[in-house]
């Protein structure tokens, strides 16, 4: 039997196709893969965590399961009751602080009041932007 050969890639390529799931890029965060949250660096050997606890584990098994039975169709979203209201509240702080800066705007404020508002404006986008 022939030894088994060691193919190295050069430095600085990266591997052909897709990147799976769970995977970790250099300078990426790798983050649960129910809700997003970044997870803790994982230093030595194992396998990567995939969630940030039990609570998203369960949740991701209940809908692997419900898509398999055909509850559910593959591309839905599930959120809880609580979740579904966080999202609403963080969107509709999205829009009142787009609306301060309109009137902001049509008031001739200043610079720095305008730069204040779109902070918040800003802020408040990076917060709706969480699904969970």
């Amino acid at each position: 039997m022939a030894p088994a050969r060691t193919v190295t890639a050069p430095a600085g390529s990266t591997p052909a196709g897709p990147v799976r799931a769970g995977t970790r890029r250099r300078g990426a965060p790798v983050r649960c893969e129910w809700c997003g949250r970044e997870l803790p660096v994982q230093e030595g050997v194992g396998r990567r965590r995939r969630y940030c606890g039990q609570a998203c584990r369960q949740r991701a098994y209940e809908q692997r399961n419900a898509v398999e039975r055909g509850v559910l169709p593959e591309d839905a979203v599930v959120l809880s009751t609580e979740e579904r209201d966080d999202l609403a509240d963080r969107l509709f702080q999205v829009r009142c602080a787009a609306e301060d800066v309109a009137t902001a705007l049509q008031e001739s404020a200043g610079k720095a009041e305008l730069a204040d508002l779109v902070e918040t404006l800003m802020d408040a986008a990076k917060a709706a932007e969480r699904l969970r």
